[in-house]
């Protein structure tokens, strides 16, 4: 039963929610604000919430039909038999719960009983946890059709490096959109390369995905764009804050980048696509770190 639930978890997309974070922490660091208190619970939060997705989506797609016995990516736990229904929604409970103490006093760490900011991101916290159930769970699921990619741009890039840069600085500053819109394009980016690979079983099941709608060969035109767009707008953040050529470290992961968008053109069965999920979500947070690096120790 404990391998069900880890399987249930899919830890392969944990790099992807920390990278968001990463970007986030990694900005207010080298403006000079940072709490490893603060750290631990952005983390914890966020990987708190990932899991809370990925069982959501887990129990949505089964009962929504897109995990069927005509799905061609490896199967869910629920429609496996693994997990009962039952028990998949007790779970779900379990992490809405934990993620909102954990996103709770993560809030309290950084504004202490300043109402205002507490409120606002709280209820991006419910926005957060709303997005998550609501994926592929409900009665109108949004990733059925096709604002997944939306959403993962804005709760992955925008509120996750915006929102936790603010939770160590307590403010904002200009050009912070652009680094934002890079880790969200890479995580669409990964939710992408899912849905080419899934692409057959959720036309059979009704999930009109962006691949459905606009067929694989544009779907694969879209990948590059999404990957090369992400790529030119932590350019133009560096070119904007340059200090130094240690800011581009983060070109080390072109060849990643490369490798993932040509699988993505080439690969056609849902096995070998595959693993270029977890290679995409690994180069996200790879390129993350170095960026961050490069921002915190420029080469003059």
């Amino acid at each position: 039963m404990l391998k069900s639930w880890i399987i249930a978890f899919r830890l392969r997309t944990l790099p992807l929610a920390l990278a968001s974070i990463g970007m986030g922490t990694f900005l207010a660091a080298a403006d000079g604000h940072f709490s490893w208190p603060i750290f631990a619970f952005c983390a914890l939060t966020t990987v708190l919430l990932q899991i809370l997705s990925n069982l959501a989506n887990d129990y949505g797609d089964t009962v929504n039909g897109a995990d069927s016995e005509h799905r061609s990516g490896p199967s869910r736990t629920v429609q496996a038999g693994l997990i009962s229904l039952k028990e998949m929604k007790r779970a779900i409970g379990i992490f809405v719960v934990l993620t909102l103490a954990s996103g709770i006093y993560l809030l309290h760490l950084s504004f202490g009983f300043e109402l205002q900011a507490f409120l606002f991101f709280f209820a991006l916290g419910i926005a957060a946890i709303g997005a998550a159930l609501a994926y592929t769970a409900g009665r109108k699921p949004y990733g059925y059709i096709g604002l997944g990619d939306l959403s993962v741009l804005v709760f992955f890039g925008f509120v996750a490096v915006l929102g936790s840069y603010y939770l160590y600085a307590g403010s904002l500053r200009p050009g912070l959109a652009l680094p934002a819109i890079t880790i969200g394009l890479f995580s669409t980016a990964v939710l992408n390369v899912n849905n080419i690979r899934d692409i057959e079983s959720d036309k059979k099941a009704g999930k009109y995905s962006i691949p459905v709608r606009i067929g694989r060969e544009n779907a694969v035109i879209y990948h590059w764009a999404i990957l090369a767009t992400g790529l030119a707008c932590a350019l133009i953040f560096v070119f904007l804050n340059y200090s130094g050529p240690g800011q581009l470290l983060f070109l080390l992961t072109l060849p990643l980048l490369f490798i993932n968008a040509k699988a993505v053109q080439t690969k056609k069965t849902s096995d070998q696509i595959d693993p270029y999920l977890k290679q995409m979500a690994l180069a996200s947070l790879l390129f993350v770190v170095l960026f961050g690096i490069g921002q915190l120790l420029p080469i003059s």
